[in-house]
C-alpha cells in the first residue's frame, strides 16, 4: 500500500486535473456562492463539487490514504491504512474565482506517516498551468503546453518582490498590517495575489523573490511549500496539530508562519513568529 513520491505524483496530477475541470466549468454554472466565517471567506458550489473531485480519483487509486480536504474535514480508511494522508484545496482563491480574477487553482498533496511531503501539484486552470513536484525530483510547470522545470527566483535582484495575504478576520487583519513594514524590508515592493498555493508557486517559478503569510491551512501550502521547496527556495512550514489529532486552534493557527525565499526571509518569519507567543 506504500508508494514512491513518483507514484504519488501520478494520483495527484490526475486528482488536481479532475478538480480543476470542475473550476473550468465557472461560465456555465450557479456559484451558490455563500459565507463561512466573515464576509469575506467564501465557500461556492464549485469548492464542494472540485473536492468530491478529487476525492474519487484519490479513492479509487489509493483506497487505503487518508484525505484531508478544506471542505469536508479528514475521512481515514476503515481497515489497514496505508500511512499516506492527502490534503487537498479543491479552490485556492475562492474570492478571485468569484469575481473572475484568474489567480485560483487545484491544489492536491500527499505526505507520509513521518510528517514527509512526497508529491504536490496546484492546477491553476484559468491560467492554464500546471505546477508540481516530487520528493527529490525537482519542480516542474507546463504553461499553454510548455513543460520547464523551476530554479526559484534569482538571488541579488534588484526591486525584489515579497508575496503576502492577510487575514478574514478584522482584529487578525489589523495585527497583520502592524507587521507590514518588517514584512517588506529588504524588497523593493509587496503582492498580493489571493491565492498561498499560487504566491508559493511564483516563488518556485522566478516571478516573486519571497513569500511570507501568517495564519494558513495545511491544505493551503502542502502542495505549493514543496514545489517551491523543490525549485530550490528556501521553506518554512508551519508546525500545526496534525488533522489527524483535530488540527490546529485558531490561536495555533494564526500564530504560526508559512515563508519561501531566501534563508533571511525564513529567519524573519520565525522572529515574528517568536513574539506571537503574546499575542
Amino acid at each position: 500500500m506504500s508508494a514512491s513520491p513518483a507514484e504519488l505524483l501520478h494520483v495527484a496530477l490526475q486528482a488536481a486535473e479532475a478538480g480543476a475541470q470542475v473550476l473550468q466549468r465557472r461560465g456555465n454554472g450557479v456559484l451558490e456562492a455563500e459565507n463561512k466565517s466573515s464576509d469575506s471567506d467564501w465557500v461556492t458550489a464549485f469548492d464542494t463539487a472540485a473536492e468530491r473531485a478529487v476525492r474519487d480519483v484519490i479513492w479509487r487509486s489509493r483506497p487505503h490514504d487518508a484525505i484531508t480536504g478544506e471542505e469536508f474535514g479528514t475521512t481515514v480508511p476503515e481497515g489497514q491504512a496505508s500511512g499516506i494522508r492527502w490534503s487537498v484545496d479543491p479552490l485556492d482563491g475562492t474570492t478571485n474565482f468569484i469575481r473572475n480574477i484568474v489567480y485560483y487553482a487545484t491544489s492536491v498533496a500527499a505526505v507520509d506517516s513521518g510528517g514527509e511531503w512526497l508529491a504536490g501539484v496546484v492546477h491553476a486552470p484559468a491560467l492554464d498551468r500546471v505546477y508540481w513536484a516530487s520528493k527529490g525530483q525537482g519542480a516542474w510547470v507546463r504553461e499553454r503546453g510548455q513543460v520547464r522545470e523551476l530554479h526559484g527566483p534569482v538571488a541579488g535582484r534588484a526591486g525584489a518582490i515579497v508575496g503576502s495575504g492577510f487575514s478574514y478576520h478584522p482584529g487578525q487583519r489589523t495585527h497583520q498590517l502592524g507587521e507590514l513594514g518588517e514584512l517588506v524590508a529588504g524588497h523593493g515592493d509587496l503582492r498580493r495575489i489571493g491565492s498561498a498555493a499560487l504566491d508559493l508557486c511564483m516563488v518556485a517559478d522566478g516571478t516573486l523573490d519571497a513569500y511570507i503569510e501568517r495564519g494558513l491551512n495545511e491544505h493551503d501550502w502542502a502542495a505549493a511549500a514543496l514545489i517551491a521547496e523543490e525549485a530550490g527556495a528556501v521553506v518554512r512550514r508551519p508546525v500545526l496539530t496534525s488533522a489527524l489529532d483535530g488540527g490546529p486552534d485558531e490561536h495555533e493557527r494564526f500564530s504560526a508562519f508559512t515563508a519561501a525565499g531566501s534563508q533571511a526571509i525564513v529567519e524573519r518569519a520565525a522572529e515574528l513568529e517568536a513574539r506571537s507567543a503574546a499575542y
